[in-house]
Order: structure tokens, then sequence, then C-alpha cells
């Protein structure tokens, strides 16, 4: 646990000029103690590092001190060649920024852990489009990640409407890829607040000169968390009043949002004397409810509302008839 630490904090200060303790500290999830014993025994061991005093101070690698990546085992550098998206890094024009980064990490590792991108490549490998979707890359999104990278305002041209496009001078943050659709995290020049802008909406991108400041507390995995968590709320404006069999009841996350569903059947109350639970559901609309639910077949019944169930009476109907039954 210390070894894998002692060399986390020797990568650190080799990737950034200068460190607090108390930034060190933070990263090593330690305190800052522990990183002033730390720093001594890296010292003691060889590492030159330094200690600098002062309101101005931290620790650093004296003398341009660099460490090959011998420490790492093979399950780490296994990892490592997994933590790449080879599509999306190709869709945004990184193919072969990146391609170039990872032969000279394998380059730098032992003899013994050279095959590492080949084991790792021939056991995983991530498909990120969802089924029966011919997934469509923007012919914008090398520029906007070429702005994301530079930390460059844009000039784009979003279609919000059938009939209605805005033109928004942006701050490029950061690109989300979800289900096979490229999303981008941005602010409007000016403004405090976060959007999310779907790219394939994007008509025109113009990349100008002038830099921004990032804000130094934005946390891209933390923000698109959040607001995916408040997407998936605001868009179950309705409810539903079902009974589930217990195969029904089952069956029920894979039909409707799972979260919707999670909630729904924690909240029911006990089975009836048939083992059927009466399930108060939030839904998109009645017409997404209808298209959702039916895939459950006779292991629903719709109480309400009652067009809802009018219309699964229909179904009903409708399938008597078309069975002779």
């Amino acid at each position: 646990m210390r070894a894998a630490r002692l060399i986390k904090m020797v990568l650190l200060l080799q990737s950034r000029q200068s460190m607090t303790a108390a930034e060190l500290a933070r990263e090593l999830e330690v305190s800052e103690r522990t990183v002033t014993r730390d720093a001594q025994a890296l010292s003691e061991a060889g590492v030159p590092v330094y200690a600098d005093r002062g309101r101005a101070g931290g620790y650093r690698l004296v003398g341009g001190y660099r460490t090959r990546l011998t420490g790492l085992a093979r399950g780490e550098a296994e990892a490592l060649f997994l933590s790449g998206v080879p599509g999306a890094l190709r869709d945004m024009g990184l193919q072969d920024v990146a391609s170039a980064a990872r032969l000279k990490v394998s380059a730098a590792l032992l003899p013994s852990l050279r095959d590492a991108p080949r084991t790792a490549a021939q056991r995983f490998h991530l498909d990120a489009p969802g089924w029966f979707r011919e997934p469509r890359t923007p012919e914008l999104l090398p520029a906007v990640a070429d702005a994301v990278w530079d930390d460059r305002r844009i000039t784009a041209h979003y279609r919000r409407g059938p009939e209605e496009e805005v033109v928004r001078v942006l701050e490029p943050y950061g690109l989300v890829l979800k289900a096979g659709t490229w999303y981008l995290c941005a602010r409007v020049a000016g403004q405090d607040a976060f959007r999310v802008y779907r790219l394939d909406r994007f008509t025109a991108v113009v990349g100008g000169e002038e830099r921004f400041t990032r804000a130094p507390e934005f946390d891209l995995p933390a923000f698109w968390a959040e607001r995916a968590e408040q997407f998936a709320r605001s868009i179950l404006r309705a409810e539903v009043v079902v009974r589930l069999s217990e195969a029904g009841a089952r069956r029920l996350v894979h039909a409707v949002d799972p979260a919707a569903a999670r909630r729904a059947l924690a909240a029911a109350g006990p089975p009836d004397e048939h083992g059927w639970v009466r399930v108060t559901l939030p839904v998109e609309s009645e017409e997404v409810a209808h298209e959702q639910l039916a895939a459950l077949g006779p292991e629903v019944e719709v109480l309400a509302p009652r067009t809802l169930r009018e219309r699964f009476a229909g179904d009903a109907a409708r399938l008597a008839e078309l069975y002779g039954v």
C-alpha cells in the first residue's frame, strides 16, 4: 500500500513542477504529516525530493529527475491500455496522438510487460452505441474537440427546433459520449451557468483565437452525473397506476426507466392474495407508457389513468379477435 503511494507521489511530482503538502495530501488521500514522512522516505531511497519553505513553497523533484514505468504490475499495465476509447479518439481526430502516446508508454515498460496492449485488447472491447442504431459522428466534432483541448471560445450555430437556429459564443469545457451520441458541456461567454448541447444539432462552428480561463471547480464527471439525473427526473412528468404479477415486477426495470421502476417497487405495498402488487409509476407520457408497458403483456394491468386502461383494453380486444379467442 505504501509502496504504491510512494510511486504515485513521485509521478505526481514528475508531472508538475511543484506541489504543496496540502495538494499532495488531497491527491494521495493521506494527512500532510504522512506526506512529510513519505517525502523523507523517498529522499533516503535516492529519489531527489526537495522541500521549499515559505508561502510559495512545496515539494518538487531536483534536476529534472524522471522515473521509468518499471514499477507497473501486469494488471496495472493492462488496465492502462483499457483507459482509451479507440472509436471516440478517432472521431475527435486524436487517433494518431493516442497511438504515439501508447507506443511511448509501451517502450517504457519492462520487457516482460510489453505484451500488455495486446492481451488487454483481446479481452476487453468497448462498443458505445446502442443496438440497432447506426452510429453517426458529427462532422464538427474534431473542431469542437480541438477547442476543448485549447480552452478556446467558439461561435456555434445551434439548431434548437425544426425552424429555429441560434448563435452562441461558447466556452467549451468538455465532451461526453453517451450511448453513441456526443454532447458538449459548455457555458455561454459572460455567463456562469453550464449547459449541455447535442453536437449533432450544431450546423456550424467557428473557432477563434480567444482563450478562456476554466473555472477551477468544474468537474466534468460530477457535472454530467448531476445533469443526467436531472434530465431523467424532468422527463417523467406523468404517473400511471398498475398491478404487476411477480414476473411483471421482475421485468419492470427492463421495460421502463430502471431508477423510476426501483423507486416505485420499493414504495409499493405488500402483494395481494394472487401475488400481484399495486405500483404508482412515474412515466414520460401516456403514449410512452403504453409502448413501454405493452412489453410486459399479461403480467401488467393498468388501473389509471382511465384513458390508458382503455388503450390496453382495445389492444386486448384486437388480439382476441386476431387469434380467434
